[in-house]
């Protein structure tokens, strides 16, 4: 499909093949492996001297149609899909950096993030230093002659810290790096990072890409030049999306675009009224005047999107109390469900950092983190109000 479409007609079209049946829904490709017509079309296959599928870890139709759709969505020249957003990220840095490289990444990002980076590649000779998501000129001063990403949630998991895309972006053009934007809290709905100067948006598709809490599923989006190295580790390593879960997170993208704005509705509503509450000493959502990247925010993004972090007085003690009584709320650390999901990261998403880095991080033990779902705002508010008073 071309550029002339808007985003909410890409999410429901684009990408979609028919087979011999001529189907209307997107067909669901359940096979290992694809029959050739001939063993010259077969070491053509393998060649890449013609375009085909050839073994499901890497080539799959069903898979195709979703890569499709969600680079059109992103504005990315092409998609490589993976079985979950962690295994995206790893690809991404497998694909494009080798031993003695460095990354400049975020202090503010997801906790396995964090493990990936510091712990598993460490010892593979790829070293990280994590600063602000907020003060470029930390990143300016963190390169190093053998810098070669950055790395950046944009809003940050889990206190919505909002980065300035562009500027990161102009920074790494200068250090000759390249810059990765999870932009998993916003989905493309909301967000699109290329447009602002980014050469890698990555996903966690569980997320909202989904919606609904079914499946896992991971992407990579950029440059063709880019994803050639990415797609070749996914090719040899095999971190594949099943083309059944490709499958249901097509049909969720259909809804993005809709859900993503009664998200940020209902997000926007209960901030405001979590500001307002005497049990809650502060709330971090982009929505609001009071974030301290509002304007930033308002700029990059098209709303404030559905997340909301909140701190109460007490610690740990304190914040599990007010979990503990919510009786409709889902205990539970994924997000971008159509259920609100409420968790506290200290002890959960962010548990195996150490103290000093989720404190480096602003991560509190009072700290508590709410995605907010699809259900009646003032049920939602409800539920929490009956947590906070206990």
């Amino acid at each position: 499909m071309t550029e002339e479409y808007d985003l909410e007609t890409l999410a429901v079209r684009s990408g979609t093949l028919r087979s011999q049946f001529n189907e209307h829904s997107e067909a669901l490709f359940l096979t290992s492996s694809f029959v050739f017509e001939s063993a010259a079309q077969a070491a053509a296959r393998f060649k890449g001297e013609e375009p085909g599928n050839i073994y499901a870890r890497f080539t799959n139709p069903t898979v195709t149609m979703l890569e499709t759709r969600l680079a059109a969505l992103e504005g990315a020249e092409r998609c490589v899909a993976f079985s979950s957003g962690m295994a995206a990220i790893l690809a991404t840095v497998m694909g494009l950096m080798k031993a003695g490289e460095h990354i400049v990444a975020s202090r503010s990002i997801f906790g396995s993030t964090v493990q990936l980076f510091s712990n598993i590649l460490g010892r593979f000779g790829i070293e990280t230093t994590y600063v602000s998501p907020t003060e470029p000129e930390d990143w300016k001063r963190a390169v190093k002659p053998n810098t070669k990403l950055f790395f950046v949630e944009s809003p940050s998991n889990p206190l919505t810290e909002v980065s300035d895309i562009a500027a990161l972006a102009a920074i790494a053009r200068q250090a000759g790096a390249r810059l990765a934007v999870d932009n998993c809290f916003c989905s493309p709905a909301l967000q699109r990072p290329l447009d602002l100067g980014a050469d890698i948006v990555i996903h966690s598709a569980t997320k909202y890409l989904d919606g609904q809490g079914r499946v896992l599923g991971g992407a990579v989006l950029g440059s063709k030049e880019l994803m050639e190295g990415v797609y070749t580790f996914l090719r040899t390593a095999g971190p594949t999306l099943s083309a059944f879960n490709a499958w249901v997170i097509l049909k969720g993208l259909e809804t993005l675009s809709l859900r993503m704005e009664a998200h940020s509705k209902n997000a926007l509503e209960l901030a405001a009224w979590l500001e307002s509450h005497p049990k809650v000493e502060r709330v971090w959502y982009p929505g609001l005047p009071s974030h301290p990247q509002h304007a930033l925010a308002m700029r990059q993004q098209k709303t404030g999107g559905g997340i909301v972090a909140f701190e109460v007085a007490g610690g740990q003690a304190a914040a599990w109390r007010v979990i503990d009584a919510c009786r409709l709320l889902s205990i539970t650390a994924n997000l971008g469900d159509a259920k609100t999901t409420i968790t506290h990261p200290a002890s959960t998403t962010h548990s195996r950092m150490t103290a000093e880095q989720r404190a480096f991080a602003g991560i509190s033990d009072g700290l508590i983190r709410v995605a907010v779902g699809l259900e009646s705002v003032r049920d939602i508010r409800n539920d929490l109000a009956r947590g906070l008073e206990a």
